[in-house]
């Protein structure tokens, strides 16, 4: 058999135990020495191929199919930089649990470290920020080396998807030929649903005394809350009502965790914690015994300092994925345990609470504080909060809303308020950085409906390349662009008190024309003068197909003001309403 055939038997045998595990999607970025990968996947039945010629764009759009599928995607490139190029958006899978099967072609052993272009050392390129890193073998025909193309593919897929969810880095050495026989791989495709090992993983769980300990230790709390930073894992909404309905502790939801959006109750469900926690009055009243703890932590910075000060709270932290999510340096229990079944389980062993006035504290202050930020609704100027005030009022039943960090996740958070809408809620909350978020809510949009991005300028210029996917594979999606001409968050932070460099070095003001933006890359674009005219053109990009983009220009200075002027009326209000509950 000639090397030909011997590539065609190895990658063919290979990407077809990839789709035999489930894998659907692959983001491919062109180049020649992944030229055999790249054909083999766009031939197999099973695999749905999306093009996209940035290295760094495509990676950040593997990463959004993958959140919003909640399944392994692949993600191919050529030797060379252009893996280098998919780094930041692997750093961003590996915080945030993402699954990704990142596959990078090489240079053969030969031709590395001799000067030959597009090499460079791709071992272990990613460090530590993946969960399994293996150097390929060269290709061979052998029936041991076919059955270890398909045992290292069919490991990737149940890798990457084991919580903790990661990524994985497969790195493949290849000679030329580089061609395929395209005709001879149908040969190497087993029947559906075959793989080569069937690999099961369980869920962690608590035994029964585990379960009754942790029970006691909750129904004897006179004064517990749960936290819920995002959790991806369906079902518990339900399952978190019910453990905090039976034990009367409010719950704290972040935007990300699904709480807040949704046909259950959410009598519960504390939202607007973000704003009252910055009072002191307000934090004063508020001295849990208990503080039971899910998902990530939450965006709120105010929350997380709150949490710090709790020393005399026993703080327990539930993480099916057996990590260790915990700023606060407070957790008294980490507990290993799938989210949904402890919380089930815990469920059936806790007694009923007989008083629920520490719970209808929690309630009454959040009401308070949320007629107050309604205020925000009277302003006539273009502003930042009250745009994600309106947001849950204006998008559709049933939609997506991905968000850019800074602050339109930290805006999100204060007044994106309970609804009955149903709306889901993704951010890149892994590391926390601005690029690549074009990329990402691209790749959302690709398998949800109605997808808005909500995002800054600054983000949004970071990551204009992504939007040739929008252009070249017809995306639908309809972009909020908040522009404010730089860093708007930075005004928020000290840096802004060092006023003779604050604008080159924080502020960084772009005075960029984003109409062209939209022209180059063929989307329908608006930059609206007023709310109603917002109104109007959002609800009708819902309408139309492809790109949309909305500029909605607001003022640093002013939002910063707005926000300051906010959080005092609010502190007036929660005042009024402790004197009177405490009283």
């Amino acid at each position: 058999m000639n090397d030909r055939d011997a590539l065609t038997a190895y990658a063919a045998s290979f990407v077809d135990e990839l789709a035999q595990n489930g894998m659907k999607h692959v983001v491919v970025s062109p180049g020649s020495r992944s030229t055999p990968l790249a054909l083999l996947l766009v031939e197999h039945p099973d695999i749905e191929i999306h093009i996209n010629v940035d290295e760094r764009s495509a990676s950040f759009f593997a990463l959004g199919l993958a959140k919003a599928l909640k399944e392994p995607v692949g993600l191919l490139c050529t030797s060379g930089t252009a893996a280098a190029n998919f780094y930041p958006a692997v750093i961003e899978a590996y915080y945030s649990r993402v699954p990704l099967i990142v596959l990078t072609a090489d240079r053969p052993h030969e031709l590395r470290d001799v000067g030959a272009p597009q090499a460079i050392d791709q071992i272990h390129l990613y460090g530590r920020q993946v969960k399994w890193f293996v150097e390929m073998a060269l290709p061979e025909s052998t029936d041991e080396m076919m059955l270890y193309a398909r045992m290292i593919g069919a490991r990737a897929v149940a890798t990457a998807a084991t919580e903790p969810a990661g990524p994985v880095h497969l790195n493949f050495p290849l000679r030329e030929p580089l061609i395929p026989d395209l005709e001879q791989a149908k040969g190497y495709r087993q029947n559906k649903m075959t793989p080569a090992v069937l690999i099961d993983s369980g869920e962690r769980s608590l035994s029964a005394s585990q379960i009754d300990a942790v029970a006691t230790t909750l129904s004897q709390a006179k004064q517990g809350m749960i936290v819920c930073g995002e959790l991806p894992h369906p079902g518990m909404k339900e399952a978190i009502k019910a453990l905090a309905d039976k034990l009367a502790f409010p719950v704290l939801a972040d935007p990300l965790s699904q709480l807040r959006s949704g046909s259950h109750d959410k009598a519960i469900i504390i939202d607007a914690y973000d704003t009252f926690l910055r009072d002191e009055a307000a934090k004063a009243a508020f001295r849990p015994d208990v503080i039971l703890r899910f998902g990530t932590m939450p965006v709120s910075k105010p929350l997380l300092l709150f949490m710090k000060k709790q020393k005399q709270a026993i703080t327990l932290v539930v993480d099916g994925g057996a990590g260790w999510r915990e700023p606060a340096g407070l957790a008294t229990n980490m507990i290993y345990s799938e989210e949904k079944d402890f919380c089930q389980r815990v469920c059936e062993k806790v007694t009923v609470a007989s008083d629920d006035k520490w719970l209808g504290l929690w309630q009454t202050v959040n009401v308070a504080t949320k007629n107050a930020l309604a205020s925000i609704r009277d302003e006539e100027e273009l502003s930042e909060g009250k745009l994600f005030s309106l947001l849950a009022d204006m998008l559709p039943l049933e939609s997506t809303l991905f968000v850019g960090n800074s602050m339109p996740i930290r805006d999100l958070d204060t007044f994106f308020l309970n609804n009955g809408k149903g709306i889901k809620t993704f951010a890149n909350r892994g590391a926390n950085g601005i690029d690549g978020v074009v990329s990402t809510a691209l790749g959302v949009s690709t398998v949800s409906k109605n997808t808005v991005l909500a995002i800054g300028d600054l983000s949004f210029f970071h990551d204009m390349n992504g939007l040739l996917a929008a252009k070249l594979q017809k995306q639908n999606i309809t972009i909020l662009l908040i522009n404010n001409d730089g860093g708007g968050i930075f005004s928020f932070l000290p840096q802004a008190n060092e006023k003779e460099h604050f604008e080159m070095l924080f502020g960084t003001p772009h005075g960029l024309d984003f109409s062209h933006t939209a022209k180059l890359y063929g989307g329908k674009y608006n930059k609206v003068q007023n709310w109603d005219e917002l109104k109007k053109v959002f609800t009708e990009s819902f309408g139309i197909q492809g790109l949309k983009i909305i500029e909605v220009p607001t003022e640093r200075e002013s939002n910063l003001q707005k926000h300051r002027n906010l959080w005092s009326f609010v502190s007036q209000e929660i005042k009024m309403v402790l004197d009177r509950e405490i009283s």
